[in-house]
This record gives structure tokens, C-alpha cells and sequence, in this order.
């Protein structure tokens, strides 16, 4: 076993990790995997805003905070295999663990919620550190703790299953700290471990958690719980609170400034009604013993059901009028218009069963299911609606298992609501309605890491299938994939991997990768046979607001209305259609392995369902904007491990790219100031062409190579273009008449497509502002997606090209791109001090398109110094934020590669092109 004890002091000595590349070069330890691993985790620390707060070895080695979860790596040493990818770490000093897992046990269902650490990812250190002294971040000033980023799973259990929940938390080690945990927790004893729970069971199933997993349960209140769980859903996700009309699902957004007072009704076995007037104040007013356990009690009784969602599924092919009496059957099919009853009015539940002489048996059990679930629905929604009245409330958030999304049960509940209160009221449902309780009891560990996060840190995903690759456990050894629950929870044990297969398609599915048809059956009689409502909550504490939106809370990133049937199945088609490429480009990027072809075939079948699922439902997993369904497909992409599908594609057409541009820059510079910037716009607007997300761009790629479509892109800038604000552009840039040149302090440039796009077209443009005094930063992707340059990659297509160019190579060395000597020039003798700085910053998403209100903390603290935003490319200026307004002057460019999107936005045709100017408003 090699002791990093050195390895802390050298760290600690350092300046408290401000530099790992440093540290670990200055270490006696010369382990590779000691070295790799242990500045894998002070990287960590440090991005997670530790950096300045770490005392000496043997004190209080983290200035602590009562509501984060903290590491101490004192005395931290490796055990095991030194070989491993990641070796186990011992922290001997560790003695606060970090919370990870809480349960709801209610008599009817489990649900649980469980916390998994981020994966780490690539930086280059040293660069962010020069860039982030130049923008004057500090961590320090942000924060005075480190905060662990994360994933926040939720998952359900039949209560008379628990073995099963057992075993799925011993298989994901989640009552040892995670398998992620291993890294901290091993050699340390489980025998004083406790976890949070909330629920009658907490108290029934105490015994049996202790001799299945040596764990104690420490209870928690369940009305605290649920206030607790539901305030935090409400303040925290931006997609949480809908109304459900007649099939028609609408969601609410909550001003966290007016959230209180609602009321909470809890339908779970029986029902609580809670008023709720702020965080933790709040009393039960009422309840029935009526609930979802009422509804299975029943239903099993008079269907023979086995389960709860069986019960559902036969509701589906009900008519309750085989059963119910109805206002019709009283008045001889009239309405009771007097009194507002129409004919079709339930008057008596099960009524008709007393004059028709029939047996149990003469009855389908699909209307028995369908009348007894509209009978407690609609019970459910009059005697919230009364309690409302009784407190003045006009707001009713309905939560619990018993309505899972069912879309029949909300619309009864919906109605009864709407019907009492004459439509003065509304009954709002929650996304993540069964999971309150459990959410809650995670909130009550006094070091749970979400007490202060903000809804622009919480990024909702929704995983369909999961890599099958080996070493990591993902999930509980289930063996029979047709069961009904998704594909992450799917798996398979081999020796001690438990490894997630690759889905076949089972007999009665769509092919898809095992899910049923999530077809209508008519009218509002919708399922949710998918199960993926809810998805992973991936807490990103580094995401904030860009500060230079103008009203941050009129912002909406989703220019295109997908909520148009007919806009949603075209867009579904367009993608659909680029599939096979793009599955054969993320295959030919891992080498067209055999692993490669069936992780690409899984990667179809799964985005095929999602996008299957979405059209039946589009609201199944929050607000739908053609930008989530562009992100859905790049997490799917990374979820299959493809994590770069066009990175050989991308090399290729960098150095094509950079082959031309000295001959560029020639060109440009020979020509007059105006005559400049025009050809440089026009420039960008040209390079825009290369989209490997377009397909007309896709066929043009097979018609020539890539300067050859440049040049033909060049030749067609002529003007008018379709949306053409370059003169007022010109006039702000270079002055008109009395007016004198802006000169503009800093320029974010939001850059999109590799090779040309960005060689030939952004980074010129970078270098007349740089030219003119203007500091840039350039602003690409944290992670691939598509064809788009990323963060990492543009340090060294600068200094490749500044190689040819002494602007860019004093505004890169200014700006700490160069930090490493990566260029040569001959004339080493000028002095970049003086010069102002080219910097590159991420922008926090690996997606096409961008939501400004979720972007990296570099970028934010780089916006607050900026007076002219450049947002380049379909994605970031057309499909997001075409119509967003900005405190600051803003440019928009792009060329148009999608018809239907020319004729939405511009009314115009493929090629168009756009160039929208607005200054500061």
C-alpha cells in the first residue's frame, strides 16, 4: 500500500490546490496511478470551490459547512491493485459521510431516492486557471465550501416486494456511500451506518434492513417530509407543476417569490391535505382514508389484479357507464341543466348494480376498474377543492403514487376541482408526484448538498438504456428484461460486474428496445406505459444565469413551438432521418468495432423510442423545444459511450481549414476598413454552412470537399440577406455621420461548428475586434455534440493558427492560450503585455443548441465585463435565442440549412441568411 500522505502535504503546500499540474509535479510519488487518480480528485476540490479554504494536515483540513458534504483526504492512501483505473482510497480521516440515499416506505410502494457523483471529465488545467486569473474568478468569493456534483436517481418498489429494494440498494452498495463511494469509504466499517427513512415502513421493515444490510433506520416525520420534498420540487425545477385538461397537459411556471400559501394533497393509500405557508411551516387540515389503497383494495377484490398499474391498464378499456348511474339514466337521458348536471354526470357510483341483476362475474373488470377509479378521483377532487375554499387557497398541488401520471385519474381529479369552484380554482399535478416523501427524507441528512441549489443548477435528463460496457455498477441484478421499468434498471449479473445489457426486443414491443406501444385508446385514455416521467436530476452547482439576459424571467430558449402536432412530427422525421448517419459516424469514431456496431444499433433503438414516446406524449418529460430534443440526442449518444461521435471528421476539416488561412488573412488585410468588415460578416455567414447536424449540408459534403464548398458558400453572399441588419452593425462599429466608432470592451463569441466555421469565419472576425481593442472571448461547448468545436479543442486551433498571424498570437499569449510555448514564431521579441486578450471559455452544455439560463460560472463572470454579444450558427442563434433580448449590444449570425425552419423564422429558403443586429437595450 503507497501512502499519499506526501502527496497531501505537497498539495497543501501549494497554495491549497490551486495548481494540481504543480503539485503532483513536485511530488516524491512517482505511481502513476497514485499520481493520475489523486489530481483527478483535488481538481475536483478545487473546481468545487475549495480551493482557499484547506488548513494544515492534522486540524480542520476544509472550513466546513453544516449543509455540504466535505472530504477530508487527509492521510488518504491507496489500497489494492495500483493498476486499476480506479484504485480504492482509503480516508482514514474521513468522519462525515456524505449523504446518498433516503426512502418513502409506504404500505403500497417504495420510493427511493439516491445520490451518484459525477463522472469526471477532462479539463485542461492549467489554461482554465490562466483564464479564470484573467476574468478575476475566484471560488473563493462564490463559495466557501466545495460542493460534490451529482445525480439525483428516483426509483419505486412494490411495498410486498422489498426483497427486491434490497437487493437493488445492496447491489449499488447505496447503504455504503454508492459504488462511487468505494473510493472514500473502503476499509471503513458499516456497522454504525444509517439511513433516512420516512413512511409506515420505516418503522415495520426497520428489523430486516438491519440483517440484510446492517444499516439502522433513523425515521423521519412523513408530513415533514412531504412539505419538505414538495417546496423544494416547486422552488428548484423549472418543469415541475402542470395542469392536466381533457388530455392536455400544460405546465405552470412557479414564481419562487409567490410559492406560499398552497395546498398539498398527498394521495397515497389514504390521503393528506396539508396547508403550506412557507418552508417548514405548515398543519394537516384534512384527509380521507379513501386513496390509492382504496382503489387496489377494491380493485383486487372485485378484479383479482395483481398489481396496481394492472388495475390501471384495464381502466383503459373501461366505460364506466356499464356500472355508474348517470344524470341521464334518472331523466331519461336529459340533463339536470337546472342545477348544471349534464346527462352524462355520475350520479351514483356502482348504481346501476343495484337493479341489474347480474353476479360479480357478469361484469368486465375493466369498468369495475374505470368506475372505481373515477369514484375516488373525483372524491379526491371535491374534498381538496372544499379545504382550499375553507383557507381561501386558489392553488392545489396534487402528489402520490396513486395518480403516476395516469392522465385519466388527473383529468377526474381536474374536473371535480374545475366543477366545484366554478372554474375559480385549478388542480396543479407534479412531475415527480410519488417521490415528495422520499425527496424529503434525503433534505433532512444535515449534510444533503441541496439546501441553497437554484433551479439553473438542476439539469434534468432522461436515460433510455445505459452502457453495457464492464467495470462499473450500474444498477440491481435483474434478470428478466421484460419486465415493466426502464432500461436503467435493467440488468444483468456476470461474476462481480453487475453490467447493463443491451436490450433485444421482446415479443409484443415495438422493436424499439422493449417498450410497449404508448398508444391513446381513445379519447383522454392515455398510459404511461414508458415509466420515464421522471427522469435523473444531474445537480451542476458550477451553472448559473447569464448575467447579460435582459428579463431573465421572460427568457425562453425554444424558438420553435413544438406544442403543433404537425411541427412536432416533422422535426421528428428530420431527426429520424439523420439517425443513420450519425449512428454510422459515432460507429467509424470508435474504430467500427463489433462493440462499436451494437452500442451504435443500441444508441438507435433507444433514441427511435424516446422520440416514439415523445409523440405520443410530448409533455411526458417537461416543456418540449426542438433544443431538448437536440440535447436528448447527444445524452443518448454519450449514454451508449460515444462521447465524440465526429471527432475524426473534425480533425480532418481543421486542418483543411487551417491549410488556407494564412491566404485569408492576407486577403482580408489588404482590404479598407468598411470593405473588411462586410467580407468578414460574410465570412462567417459562408464558414456557417458546414452543419453535420443539416442534411442538406450532408449531401453537399458528398458533392465536394470543404474548401470547395466554402468558396461556393462565399460566392452566394450577396445582399440583401433575409434578415439584414449589417448596416446598422457597420454604424455601430465604425461611427456615421456625427456618431463615433464603440469602441467595445469585451466580445463574447458563441462559436458553433468546427473546420471552416470556425478558422475561416469566427476566428477572423475575433481578430479585427482584437485589432480594434476589444478583449475575446470565444465561448464553445463543454463536451461534443455534433460537429461543434469544443472548449478543449480551441486552445490548439488558436495556437495553430496564430502560428501565422501575430494579432492572435499576442492576444492568445495575453489571454493564457499559450501558456505551454505550443507555437514558434520567428519575431519572439514583441511584447503581448500591452496586447489585449483572446480567451476561450465553455459554456456548460454539450448540446447544438444553448439555454442561457444554464450556463458554466467562467462564462457568467465573463459576461459581467462584456458589451457585445456574437451568437453564431442555427443552434445558438435561430433554434435558441433568435428572439432573445440582451443589456448589451448583440450580433446573431447564421446561414439557414433547414426549409422548414427558413419558412417558420424568416419566411425565407434554404441558404438564406441571417444577420441580426440589436444593440444594448
Amino acid at each position: 500500500m503507497a501512502n499519499l500522505t506526501e502527496i497531501q502535504q505537497t498539495i497543501a503546500k501549494n497554495d491549497c490546490l490551486n495548481d494540481s499540474n504543480t503539485s503532483f509535479n513536485n511530488t516524491k510519488n512517482n505511481n502513476k496511478s497514485d499520481k493520475d487518480f489523486v489530481e483527478r480528485e483535488a481538481r475536483e476540490q478545487r473546481e468545487g470551490g475549495g480551493e482557499q479554504d484547506m488548513a494544515p494536515i492534522g486540524g480542520n483540513p476544509i472550513h466546513r459547512s453544516s449543509s455540504r458534504p466535505q472530504l477530508d483526504v487527509s492521510g488518504a492512501a491507496i489500497q489494492g491493485n495500483f493498476e486499476e483505473r480506479d484504485p480504492t482510497i482509503l480516508l482514514p480521516n474521513q468522519s462525515d459521510d456524505i449523504s446518498h440515499l433516503a426512502l418513502d416506505i409506504g404500505g403500497s410502494l417504495i420510493k427511493l431516492v439516491y445520490f451518484s457523483r459525477h463522472e469526471d471529465r477532462p479539463v485542461n488545467d492549467r489554461i482554465k486557471k490562466t483564464i479564470k486569473e484573467r476574468l478575476g474568478i475566484s471560488n473563493g468569493n462564490r463559495r466557501s465550501y466545495p460542493v460534490l456534483g451529482g445525480r439525483l436517481h428516483f426509483v419505486k418498489f412494490e411495498t410486498n416486494k422489498i426483497n427486491q429494494c434490497l437487493d437493488f440498494i445492496s447491489s449499488k452498495q447505496l447503504h455504503c456511500g454508492g459504488m462511487d463511494a468505494h473510493l472514500w469509504h473502503s476499509g471503513v466499517s458499516n456497522e454504525n451506518a444509517v439511513i433516512k427513512a420516512t413512511g409506515g415502513g420505516a418503522y415495520k421493515y426497520a428489523d430486516l434492513f438491519k440483517e440484510r444490510l446492517g444499516v439502522s433506520i433513523e425515521k423521519e416525520d412523513e408530513m415533514n417530509c412531504l412539505v419538505a420534498g414538495a417546496n423544494f420540487l416547486l422552488k428548484a425545477i423549472r418543469h415541475e407543476a402542470f395542469t392536466h385538461m381533457e388530455g392536455h397537459k400544460a405546465f405552470v411556471q412557479i414564481d419562487q417569490n409567490d410559492l406560499f400559501p398552497y395546498l398539498l394533497v398527498n394521495v397515497g393509500s389514504g390521503v393528506s391535505i396539508i396547508k403550506v405557508d412557507g418552508d417548514g411551516k405548515f398543519q394537516r387540515v384534512s384527509g380521507t382514508n379513501v386513496g390509492g389503497g382504496t382503489y387496489w383494495g377494491l380493485g383486487k377484490l372485485l378484479t383479482k389484479c395483481n398489481s396496481f398499474d394492472e388495475l390501471l391498464e384495464l381502466s383503459q378499456r373501461g366505460d364506466n357507464r356499464t356500472i355508474d348511474m348517470l344524470v341521464g339514466d334518472i331523466y331519461g337521458g336529459m340533463d339536470y341543466s337546472k342545477i348544471g348536471l349534464s346527462a352524462s354526470t355520475i350520479a351514483s357510483s356502482f348504481g346501476k348494480a343495484i337493479s341489474d341483476n347480474k353476479d360479480l362475474e357478469d361484469y368486465r373488470s375493466e369498468d369495475i376498474s374505470l368506475s372505481l377509479l373515477r369514484m375516488i378521483s373525483y372524491n379526491i377532487g371535491q374534498i381538496s377543492y372544499l379545504n382550499a375554499l375553507r383557507f381561501g387557497l386558489k392553488r392545489i398541488f396534487f402528489g402520490g403514487f396513486f395518480i403516476r401520471g395516469h392522465a385519466y385519474t388527473m383529468d377526474t381529479i381536474s374536473f371535480a376541482v374545475q366543477f366545484w369552484s366554478k372554474g375559480t380554482s385549478q388542480a396543479m399535478f407534479l412531475r415527480h408526484e410519488g417521490f415528495l416523501g422520499a425527496l424529503g427524507a434525503f433534505m433532512s441528512y444535515e449534510k444533503h448538498g441541496l439546501d441553497d441549489l437554484m433551479v439553473h443548477q438542476l439539469v434534468e435528463r432522461f436515460p433510455m438504456g445505459a452502457p453495457y460496457i464492464g467495470g462499473n455498477v450500474h444498477g440491481p441484478p435483474l434478470g428478466d428484461l421484460n419486465e415493466k421499468i426502464s432500461w436503467m434498471e435493467k440488468f444483468i449479473l456476470k461474476g462481480t460486474e453487475i453490467t447493463a445489457p443491451v436490450p433485444m426486443a421482446p415479443p409484443g414491443t415495438t422493436g424499439l428496445g422493449g417498450f410497449e406501444v404508448p398508444s391513446s385508446r381513445g379519447g383522454i385514455l392515455r398510459p404511461d406505459a414508458s415509466k420515464l416521467n421522471v427522469g435523473v436530476l444531474h445537480l451542476v452547482p458550477t451553472l448559473e444565469v447569464f448575467p447579460l439576459l435582459a428579463d431573465p424571467k421572460m427568457y425562453e430558449p425554444n424558438t420553435i413551438d413544438l406544442s403543433d402536432p404537425g411541427e412536432l412530427e416533422y422535426w421528428f422525421t428530420v431527426l429520424s432521418g439523420h439517425l443513420p448517419d450519425l449512428v454510422d459516424k459515432a460507429v467509424a469514431s470508435e474504430g467500427g468495432t463489433d462493440d462499436a456496431k451494437r452500442r451504435g444499433d443500441a444508441f438507435a433503438r433507444a433514441f427511435s423510442a424516446h422520440l416514439a414516446r415523445l409523440m405520443e406524449e410530448p409533455a411526458a418529460y417537461g416543456k418540449l423545444g426542438l433544443a431538448n430534443l437536440l440535447e436528448l440526442r447527444e445524452e443518448c449518444l454519450r449514454e451508449f459511450h460515444f462521447f465524440d461521435a465526429y471527432r475524426s471528421i473534425k480533425q480532418r476539416e481543421n486542418e483543411a481549414s487551417l491549410a488556407v488561412l494564412p491566404d485569408l488573412l492576407m486577403e482580408i488585410d489588404s482590404m479598407d476598413e468598411e470593405t473588411r468588415l462586410l467580407k468578414l460578416v460574410e465570412g462567417v455567414l459562408a464558414a456557417n454552412i458546414f452543419d453535420w447536424g443539416s442534411r442538406a449540408c450532408v449531401d453537399l459534403y458528398h458533392k465536394g470537399t470543404i474548401i470547395e464548398i466554402y468558396r461556393m458558400s462565399r460566392n452566394k453572399m450577396q445582399r440583401p440577406w433575409r434578415v439584414d441588419n449589417f448596416d446598422a452593425f457597420k454604424e455601430r462599429m465604425l461611427g456615421f455621420g456625427d456618431k463615433k466608432p464603440y469602441q467595445h470592451k469585451r466580445a463574447l463569441l458563441f462559436v458553433d461548428n468546427s473546420g471552416a466555421d470556425i478558422i475561416l469565419g469566427m476566428l477572423p472576425l475575433a481578430r479585427e475586434l482584437l485589432r480594434r481593442g476589444t478583449e475575446v472571448v470565444l465561448v464553445a461547448n463543454s463536451l461534443p455534440a455534433l460537429n461543434d468545436v469544443t472548449a478543449m479543442e480551441l486552445p490548439d486551433i488558436v495556437a495553430e493558427a496564430a502560428k501565422h498571424c501575430d494579432i492572435l498570437r499576442r492576444a492568445a499569449e495575453a489571454g493564457g492560450l499559450l501558456v505551454d510555448a505550443m507555437i514558434n514564431i520567428q519575431d519572439g521579441s514583441i511584447d503581448s503585455s500591452s496586447s489585449v486578450p483572446l480567451m476561450v471559455v465553455e459554456n456548460g452544455c454539450g448540446s447544438p443548441c444553448i439555454d442561457l439560463r444554464q450556463v458554466s460560472s467562467e462564462l457568467a463572470a465573463a459576461a459581467k465585463e462584456a458589451d457585445l454579444v456574437i451568437l453564431e450558427g442555427m443552434g445558438r442563434s435561430l433554434h435558441t435565442n433568435f428572439n432573445a433580448k440582451f443589456r448589451c449590444d448583440a450580433l446573431k449570425l447564421a446561414m439557414v440549412k433547414n426549409q422548414r425552419l427558413a419558412e417558420k423564422l424568416i419566411k425565407g429558403s434554404i441558404y438564406d441568411c441571417v444577420c441580426r443586429f440589436e444593440p444594448a437595450s
